[in-house]
């Protein structure tokens, strides 16, 4: 990498970092990690005489945990007689700390308390109660438990019972006051462990404070979205301040944040018709209304309002499928605030005089996904409307292990670490780690489960670093770590898959791995005759097929669905942060990259690659460059062509021995990010740059020109090859168009002929004849074009028309 930040020319910078990080490096690795108390080989958890876990995609973790339920009867240590108390649970270098009541002698906090097994240095647990003060906060008393004497509990054993625990000063003397504890033994499976403070959430000596909120562990559920159509029909009596002019009317439609306009009508009149649609999304529940207003455009960049109408979505009809929807005649008001009061009274005042209208037809669409992920990876393909959800075909597992040789993303101490929390997204349900503080190996275990209604989805994993811990407005922006796909079709039924995944970044200095994911992942099939069922069924919902969105309508309401499921996200606690929403989206992936241009080009030769190397085959075996391979081609095509029953068999068998030949090669592992396809290990560093420039951009233009002009020459390469097959195109066109008058008639005669020849001589001896004409020896040959060749390139196209 250093290589890539020298002042080197561009080339050699590339070989230097191509040499530098070779493919292995980013090479999907298999592990045999111990899970659920037993090794994982070949697929498979072998136990031996252990009884399965719950959790048994992770590795068993053991934990203190500590309950503080409540206190009665503290003393009281102010001047006034107040006491504001509070708990530090101590286990050795680690402490955890509750939140303090106000003058309060019998608090309750009923926090959890969650020592990690490695954390444990000390013989005995220690809680003290202090009271909190302005300079120094005072010892109310204390507890000490001998860690040898804690009882181990394991699910599905019933919860501990807490006891009351008397409190003592700094001489081990019994003062006033109890608080009442649970302290046991458990694992990561316990039901305390998602609520409980985790001590590897923070660093050593630090304490659980205001941070535990940005650091525990979390599950969320998407929004329920909703697409909004409207349909503005027409309008009715629009009154206008100047009666001697017709108004220059549209409709502006608002939703939340989604602004839409309709196209001024060319024909002036009071009663403007439209007949256009528009399009929101929108989300359960549904907080903000819709807020329609006519407008007249009286001069250049000044609106009047005609009246405005106010529509709470609650109100709104749903539909699942493509039936109709009556439509509505809506009375106008002058003020937002009149239309609101209108709505929510659902009638007119009749002292308003103001009689205007609006015909509208507006309804929730149910019978569509709402799609706010990228189409290649989405999670969910279900309809918004529930009564059309099927069963699910079955289960997901997921284990987060654990992250080797993280790269320091920020400095603490004169030394480099990371804050680094993953966050999963597979349907509607997102699920948050507990973020590990401090740590460039951290250690996870723990297990979230999914439904699968698809195999034709995409299960998602990121990794960020927390950027909250030691900020006080939240401003910075959790940084990217890196991204897991996995695709759930590509995974057997029953079978744990355990690998290292490489974290890769992509950064102007070039591609870089910042460190390797471990994942333990399981799919379970419930239905198998449904989930075979599901590969003969349409991919999206019905809706899409019978009414499609065009694409850029639907890009234009995807954006606003990741906009809108990143508001909601951002508003748990602990906040799923909009630039987490964005990285787990895609929501960059439309941006021009030249990278990804040259990848999805080379992509496309891959994909010809076979066609080609067939044609390059069937070149050899016309030319005879293999004598006995032509020879037996020539004997192959003779019985096809005697026996043309055998065809298709022929190709079919042929199919399912290539099949069966390529099962023994079949991939065992799930498909990874490759920086080979991705073109990331060969990019120049100019063309990282402009991929990481900024929309609109800020380079000078100099290197603007520049890029222009190499924008300019790569567009001029693929639009000659694009005119070059519209060219073969337009001359296939040309043959009966009678463009060229001589071809075409010159045409109709061979056509002619060919229709007469054909309908005397057996169909087999035409193809028989054709066969060998084309795999004729050299000798017979020309090095001179073919006639029919001749004839095609000399057919007029379009070309001579452009200007």
């Amino acid at each position: 990498m250093n290589e890539m930040k020298s002042a080197q020319p561009a080339a050699k910078a590339v070989q230097a970092f191509a040499s530098a990080s070779s493919p292995v490096d980013f090479a999907l690795k298999e592990t045999s990690p111990f899970l659920g108390g037993g090794r994982v080989v070949d697929g498979r958890i072998k136990r031996g005489n252990r009884p399965a876990s719950t959790y048994d995609l992770v590795e068993q973790m053991q934990y203190l945990f500590v309950r503080v339920v409540k206190a009665r009867d503290l003393p009281t240590k102010d001047v006034t007689g107040s006491l504001d108390p509070y708990v530090e649970v101590k286990v050795g270098n680690y402490k955890g700390t509750t939140k303090h009541f106000e003058k309060n002698k019998n608090p309750e906090w009923n926090e959890v308390f969650a020592f990690a097994g490695d954390n444990v240095q000390s013989s005995f647990l220690e809680v003290v109660i202090k009271d909190k003060d302005v300079v120094l906060d005072d010892l109310v008393g204390t507890i000490r438990i001998d860690l040898h004497d804690v009882p181990k509990r394991a699910p599905p054993d019933s919860p501990l019972a807490p006891q009351w625990y008397w409190i003592e000063n700094k001489n081990r003397e019994r003062k006033n006051g109890e608080l009442m504890l649970a302290v046991w033994y458990g694992t990561q499976a316990d039901e305390a462990f998602a609520d409980a403070w985790h001590s590897d959430a923070i660093s050593p000596g630090g304490s659980s404070s205001a941070a535990y909120s940005q650091i525990r562990s979390k599950v969320y559920h998407s929004p329920r979205l909703w697409y909004v159509r409207v349909r503005v029909i027409e309008a009715q009596d629009l009154i206008v301040p100047e009666k001697a002019r017709f108004p220059d009317a549209y409709v502006k439609a608002r939703l939340g944040n989604q602004i839409l306009k309709t196209k001024s009508v060319q024909a002036r009149t009071l009663n403007p018709r439209w007949e256009q649609e528009l399009m929101f999304v929108a989300a359960e529940p549904f907080d903000e209304p819709l807020i329609i207003s006519v407008e007249d455009r009286v001069g250049p960049n000044k609106d009047e309002t005609i009246g405005n109408l106010v529509i709470p979505l609650n109100t709104v009809v749903r539909r699942a499928d493509d039936r109709f929807v009556p439509s509505k005649w809506y009375h106008l008001e002058k003020s937002v605030s009149s239309a609101v009061e209108s709505a929510e009274h659902g009638k007119k005042k009749e002292k308003d005089k103001f009689f205007s209208r609006l015909h509208l037809n507006v309804y929730l669409e149910g019978g569509y996904h709402v799609l706010d992920e990228s189409t290649y990876y989405s999670s969910d393909l279900r309809p918004t409307a529930k009564q059309l959800w099927k069963k699910s075909i079955g289960i997901l597992e997921l284990g987060i292990l654990n992250i080797d040789g993280l790269q320091p993303t920020k400095t603490r101490e004169g030394k480099g670490t990371c804050d680094t929390y993953c966050v999963a997204k597979y349907g509607q349900k997102w699920v948050r780690t507990r973020t590990i503080i401090d740590s460039l190996n951290p250690r996870y275990n723990e297990q979230y489960t999914w439904e699968v209604h698809d195999t034709a989805t995409v299960l998602t994993i990121g990794v960020f670093d927390n950027a909250q811990i030691h900020s006080s407005n939240g401003g910075n922006k959790d940084a990217r770590i890196g991204k897991v796909r996995i695709r759930i079709s590509t995974l057997e039924t029953g079978r744990v898959y355990t690998h290292s995944y490489p974290l890769l970044m992509l950064q102007p200095s070039g591609v870089r791995k910042t460190g390797d994911l471990h994942l333990a992942i399981r799919f379970s099939c419930t239905s198998m005759m449904n989930m075979m069922h599901l590969y003969f069924k349409p991919h999206l919902p019905k809706m899409h097929y019978v009414k499609p969105l065009n694409i850029m309508e639907q890009e234009k309401l995807r954006h606003q669905a990741v906009n809108i499921v990143a508001a909601r996200l951002s508003r748990a606690e602990p906040p799923l942060r909009k630039e987490v929403v964005e990285y787990m989206s895609d929501t960059d992936s439309h941006k021009w990259s030249m990278r990804r241009s040259k990848a999805n080009f080379c992509r496309l030769m891959q994909v010809f690659h076979g066609l080609l190397s067939v044609g390059r085959w069937i070149g050899e075996v016309s030319r005879w460059k293999n004598p006995l391979t032509t020879v037996l081609v020539h004997i192959l095509f003779l019985m096809l062509v005697c026996f043309p029953e055998l065809i298709l068999p022929t190709i079919f068998l042929y199919m399912f021995v290539i099949g069966m030949w390529k099962w023994r090669f079949r991939p065992r592992k799930p498909p990874h990010m490759d920086v080979r396809i991705s073109q990331a290990d060969v990019v120049m560093p100019d063309e990282l740059d402009e991929e990481f420039d900024t929309f609109p951009t800020t380079k000078s233009p100099d290197v603007v020109r520049h890029r222009y002009d190499r924008l300019r020459s790569v567009a001029g390469r693929i639009q000659s090859v694009v005119g070059d097959i519209a060219t073969q195109g337009e001359r296939i066109h040309a043959l009966l168009s009678w463009r060229d008058p001589r071809a075409t008639a010159i045409f109709m005669v061979i056509c002619l002929v060919a229709a007469l020849v054909l309908y005397v001589t057996p169909f087999q001896i035409i193809v028989l004849f054709a066969g060998f004409y084309l795999m004729r020896h050299p000798k017979l040959r020309h090095k001179m074009p073919s006639q029919p060749a001749n004839f095609f390139r000399r057919l007029p196209a379009l070309t001579d028309t452009m200007m």
